[in-house]
């Protein structure tokens, strides 16, 4: 019980402060994120602004992972040229970079990946887990997201995605 007021007390400071929590909503301006890649170069959602961006977050350790990103690849070399940019943000803990280059060798990842090893994607976009997807069109804005992973036979992801390289 002792606990329970704890957190209720903790979250009246937080609201009393007016920090508001992070919204995720599709249809919503997707929250703007920032990362290393794995080269240790600077790299952000807003300098991907006029493209549609699927952010995957991953990690070497992820079994799910393991199975969707051949997908992931394949959807990255069709539609490439079509304006799609795929990130892979791994949150693998510190010192992994050497492991993570070797697993996107050995799935033979083109597109670019980023690293957050403090695993801030998570809390900003309310990811409970790995694997998770977000479609974000053009303009910035969240069309699909998903907790877990994005397959080929996704009637709703292949819609949004439809619908975002068209526009």
């Amino acid at each position: 019980m002792k606990r329970l007021g704890l957190l209720v007390a903790a979250g009246v400071v937080i609201a009393c402060r007016g920090e508001a929590r992070p919204t995720v909503a599709v249809g919503a301006p997707a929250p703007k994120y920032s990362a290393m890649t794995l080269a240790g170069d600077s790299a952000s959602t807003t300098a991907l602004a006029g493209k549609v961006v699927l952010l995957n977050i991953w990690a070497t350790w992820c079994a799910p992972c393991r199975e969707e990103i051949p997908y992931l690849q394949s959807l990255y070399a069709k539609h490439q040229r079509d304006g799609l940019e795929i990130i892979g943000v791994s949150v693998d803990a510190r010192g992994q970079d050497d492991a993570i280059q070797g697993f996107v060798k050995d799935f033979g990842m083109t597109y670019p990946i980023w690293r957050d090893p403090d695993e801030r994607i998570q809390s900003l976009y309310l990811a409970l887990g790995v694997p998770a997807s977000y479609l974000i069109d053009r303009r910035g804005i969240l069309r699909w997201r998903r907790i877990g992973i994005v397959s080929e036979t996704d009637s709703s992801f292949n819609a949004a995605l439809a619908e975002a390289l068209a526009r």
